[in-house]
């Protein structure tokens, strides 16, 4: 597994305050806090004016903002390749400088002359500026900060480009309100909601060429191309070659799609949708803001709340709930209720959003990364596009329609029509997504709930390291050393560097604490402190041998682990299996093995294998009967992650099955690949 990608949601307080405090990246973060609140202030401004210039027409009201969207995505689906090859050829700063001012007026321009050919031809052109200004300030960023900065740089740089959406809805919807007494002013041609919100626009963007003029920092010279700047096609074609070989990759992009299809139809119906609630622009940029307000909260707070889930569990999860609630917004007739319901459906839309980016990290390896993230990027795009189109031309297409029962009657139009539709969608989405990627089949996500309430789901993390972790497990006699042995000379004859280790005893410390637990002169050991001995054993072997290891990009095979504690301490000693799992899963601070094999042998056949018996394997039979059964529970519950192969056959035949499933694991192949590549 690769190493873990940082939530994209706000830094620790004091991480960003330490990179803000750099005078020069702090200008430039103010460059690109208004350059976003200018951006979005413009969406809101520009559906808005689509909206006016329909003069009430419910289908070409839709059909226009849907224009409005189509027409702000596209120069990025087909100038994106180029335009950071061009934007490279340039002097950054006086290329974002270049574009602020023409930013400034195009904008200032759209409601002085306040037609729809002007609207869509200016709309275009402050796009294609955005896309030559975007990567000579990405460009830019790692020559204003420290590299072990960078990250936090990185981070602060997404707060000032989502976390100015709900201010623009804000300032918006103050806009709204103060309108009318602005026209004692302005002509009322000129003064309208949407022509404020496009002179303020246009003056962020001239604030921000003056912010960027100043700062004689920015270097001069090419930029290194971003991967989001490859070509489009060949980003989805390698990409989609990675993504195609992976079920839980197909699964996560699948619901990736499916939770920007939900979002996407919000957005390009929420102006039709909130007129259809009898409101007018100030109630537009509350749900806007709403939105984003959601998405931000989920961003920033969801890791946290549900920190103790799958990540696989909880992506599949939360896009169904968001979904659900899309369904409820769109059978809502209530404004207050509807923005209190959007920002719930944002909520779990970030949820999905930062997991789902977050398991990208986390499953794909490191060479192979930009392309997939460079295809996912190219793919929301794309369907953003489609879903912004489509949206409005579908809710323009089914009308306004008044159903009357006996003794009251409800109108429902287009919109709630069209996003009750997408609300169904995006929960078929979440649970076919949930079903293809949920790593415990046999586990209710119920049951999973009560756990993480109990504190008692933390292992399940997944790995922050670039190695294979593998553990063997299994009953007295079943024969984990002889096969831990034959896949270390299979493993290096690969070549693969292999760590193989055992608990206890894989370390100093740990072959003083075996003498201790397994010598028969030791005598009765208290439960608990017998779980405890082994967890300290455990603890000091991750983090003396098994993490470091891992860290390095080894194999890592260990004859027992976690398991052993629950099976053994936990059925055996007949102590809670959770309590005991607990107590591991902090004593290895939640690492996990991607695999682990338990050699099933009948406790019988296993003990009848011993010349001799240490202080465990002397216990009774009806204990190592318990301790099988629970093994083989414990592989039940998460079939994808346990490997149970019957043990009473012979050595060849085990292993012949061990090199076949240990083949399957994903970055085992990526290795192989990656080598055979680097010898032609």
């Amino acid at each position: 597994m690769s190493n873990s990608l940082p939530y994209p949601g706000a830094p620790a307080g004091s991480e960003s305050r330490s990179v803000l405090a750099i005078p020069a990246f702090r200008k430039l973060w103010n460059s690109m806090a208004f350059s976003s609140f200018g951006d979005w202030l413009g969406l809101l401004a520009t559906t808005a004016m689509a909206q006016e210039l329909s003069n009430g027409n419910y289908s070409k009201a839709n059909f226009a903002i849907a224009g409005v969207f189509i027409v702000r995505l596209l120069p990025a689906v087909f100038l994106g390749p180029i335009a950071g090859v061009i934007a490279d050829r340039f002097d950054r700063r006086r290329l974002m400088v270049f574009c602020d001012i023409f930013r400034f007026g195009l904008y200032l321009s759209i409601p002085i002359v306040g037609n729809y050919f002007w609207l869509y031809t200016a709309t275009i052109l402050v796009e294609c500026f955005t896309l030559f200004w975007s990567p000579a300030k990405e460009a830019t960023v790692p020559n204003m900060v420290p590299k072990n900065k960078l990250e936090s740089a990185n981070q602060v740089s997404l707060l000032a480009a989502y976390g100015t959406a709900p201010i623009a809805a804000i300032v918006f919807s103050l806009l709204a309100l103060v309108s009318t007494g602005i026209t004692n002013f302005l002509p009322a041609e000129y003064s309208s909601t949407a022509d404020l919100a496009l002179y303020i626009d246009a003056l962020s963007f001239l604030y921000t060429a003056w912010i960027v003029f100043q700062l004689r920092e920015i270097p001069k010279g090419a930029a290194s191309k971003a991967t989001v700047n490859e070509n489009i096609g060949k980003s989805l074609f390698e990409g989609f070659k990675y993504v195609n070989s992976s079920k839980l990759i197909r699964g996560l992009i699948f619901g990736m799609l499916g939770a920007f299809f939900a979002a996407g139809a919000v957005i390009g119906l929420a102006r039709t949708f909130v007129g259809d609630l009898n409101a007018g622009d100030a109630a537009y940029g509350i749900l806007f803001g709403a939105v984003f307000a959601g998405l931000a909260l989920g961003i920033s707070v969801g890791p946290k709340i549900f920190a103790q889930f799958s990540r696989r569990r909880i992506f599949g999860a939360a896009l169904t709930i968001s979904s659900f609630f899309l369904i409820l917004l769109a059978l809502i007739t209530n404004l207050v209720l509807a923005i209190f319901v959007t920002i719930i459906l944002g909520a779990f839309a970030g949820v999905s959003w930062v997991t789902g980016f977050t398991m990208l990290g986390l499953e794909v390896a490191d060479e192979v990364r930009g392309r997939t993230f460079a295809f996912v990027q190219s793919l929301i795009r794309v369907s953003l596009v489609l879903v912004l189109a489509i949206a409005p031309v579908i809710a323009a297409a089914i009308g306004r329609h008044t159903f009357k029962f006996e003794n009251f009657e409800v109108t429902y139009n287009g919109a709630a029509f069209t996003m009750l539709a997408a609300g169904i969608i995006g929960v078929i989405v979440g649970i076919v997504s949930y079903r293809t990627m949920r790593d415990r089949p046999t586990v209710s996500l119920w049951s999973d709930v009560l756990a993480a309430s109990r504190g008692e789901l933390g292992g399940i993390t997944g790995a922050t390291h670039t190695g294979i972790f593998i553990s063997f497990e299994g009953g007295e006699g079943s024969g984990k050393s002889t096969q831990t042995e034959l896949l270390k000379t299979y493993l290096e004859s690969i070549d693969e560097r292999v760590l193989l280790t055992r608990e206890p005893g894989g370390t100093p410390l740990g072959k003083k604490l075996r003498e201790i637990l397994l010598d028969n002169q030791t005598g009765n050991i208290s439960p608990r402190a017998e779980a405890l001995m082994y967890a300290a054993d455990r603890a000091n072997h991750v983090y003396s041998l098994v993490r470091p290891a891992l860290e390095a990009g080894q194999v890592v095979i260990t004859d027992r682990y976690l398991d052993s504690s629950i099976a053994y301490q936990g059925a055996g000693r007949i102590l809670q299996p959770a309590e005991v799992a607990r107590i591991s899963r902090w004593a290895t601070e939640n690492l996990a093995p991607i695999l682990t094999i338990i050699m099933d042998i009948p406790a019988d056949q296993g003990l009848a294998r011993l010349q001799s018996r240490d202080r465990l394997e002397a216990e009774p039979l009806a204990f190592h009967e318990r301790i099988r059964q629970e093994y083989l529970n414990i592989a039940n519950s998460d079939p994808e992650r346990y490997f149970v192969i019957d043990a009473t056959q012979s050595k060849e035949a085990i292993h012949e099955q061990i090199v076949e499933r240990v083949s399957k694991l994903p970055l085992l192949a990526m290795n192989q690949s990656a080598k055979k590549r680097f010898r032609k």
